[in-house]
Formats: structure tokens, sequence, C-alpha cells
């Protein structure tokens, strides 16, 4: 099985990347930073008489690596109560890569991946963090991708995420489910 996990922050080994290295610890993965990416907006052309074109950016990586992988980790701080704007114009982009020819079995594969979700914030996230969670559900589910786990955690300052035991322990476990399915996987 293939795991990759995209990082929605805006700074390298911040609390959600933490968090999400718990979560992945000791299991074979394939981490990218959206904000090393160069996405650009979508331009919504889907009504247009030409449809989408194909643009020159960073992509068709994103498409390749959810092609390649059987379980997706997307990971993102909460920012202004939503994901981070590097997320949101990755997820964005699904209008014009469902369509794009050059495609053609993306939604059937997106329906086979297991989909795991990791948000961190730091203004009672595991309140107001729950409409992100909603938000990501319901694109899966427009999608017919399937969430299969996700972790709220709560920190602000770098470093504050060990401080949160309920997120960590749920972290290693979900760490230990994965594992767990890893073996079923090969057997």
């Amino acid at each position: 099985m293939k795991i990759v996990s995209f990082i929605g922050s805006s700074r390298n080994g911040g609390n959600t990347e933490q968090l999400t290295d718990i979560v992945l610890q000791n299991i074979e993965h394939k981490k990218i930073y959206i904000k090393d990416l160069h996405i650009k907006p979508i331009e919504d052309l889907r009504h247009s008489e030409g449809g989408f074109q194909a643009i020159n950016d960073d992509y068709d990586h994103v498409i390749e690596e959810l092609q390649n992988s059987d379980i997706v980790v997307f990971a993102t701080p909460i920012y202004w109560y939503s994901m981070s704007g590097t997320m949101k114009n990755m997820f964005d982009r699904f209008s014009q890569s469902i369509r794009d020819q050059r495609f053609p079995n993306l939604k059937e594969r997106l329906k086979q991946l297991t989909i795991i979700v990791v948000i961190v914030g730091g203004d009672n996230p595991r309140i107001k963090g729950l409409p992100l969670i909603q938000q990501f559900q319901y694109t899966f589910e427009f999608l017919d991708m399937s969430l299969w786990s996700y972790i709220i955690g709560e920190a602000n300052k770098p470093g504050e995420i060990i401080k949160d035991k309920l997120a960590l322990s749920q972290a290693t476990l979900l760490n230990e489910n994965i594992k767990s399915l890893l073996v079923k996987e090969a057997e």
C-alpha cells in the first residue's frame, strides 16, 4: 500500500505536521508540502465552450500522487475556521481534474482511496473545527470518496501540540490502525 500525506501548513514542522508525523510514525509514506508546489487558482471554465484547459503548473503532480496512493492524509491547520488557502486552492482544482480527459479514471480511482484528515487549531478546535471536518466530508461525498478517520488537535504556538494528550493518543491509535491495515493487506 502506498501512503501520501499532503501538508497544508505555511511552515515546515508546525503543529499539524507534527501530529501527522505521529499518525504515520514508522510507516513508509511520501510527504508533500503543498506550499512548495506551484498550483494556480482555478479559472472556472466548466460552462464555457472550450471547457477547462491544461495548466502548466504542479497540479498534475497532485493528481499523479492521488492515483498512485491507497491511503491519503490531508493535514491542515485551521486558518480562519477553514483549511489553509494552499490546501483550498488544491481542492478547488478538483473541479477541473475530474473533467480532465488526461485522467479518464480519476473519479473511479478516488473512490478507492482511504482518506484521513488531520487538522489543528487554537481557538476551541474540537468545536469550531467541526465545520471544517464537515466541509471535507461533503467534498469527499461529492467525489464518492469515504473519510476513514480524522483527528482534531489543539495548538497555537509552535510545538504546543505535544500538550494535547487527547490528539496525541488518537494519533497513536490511528497509527496502530494503519499498521494493522497494512498487515492485513500484505496477507
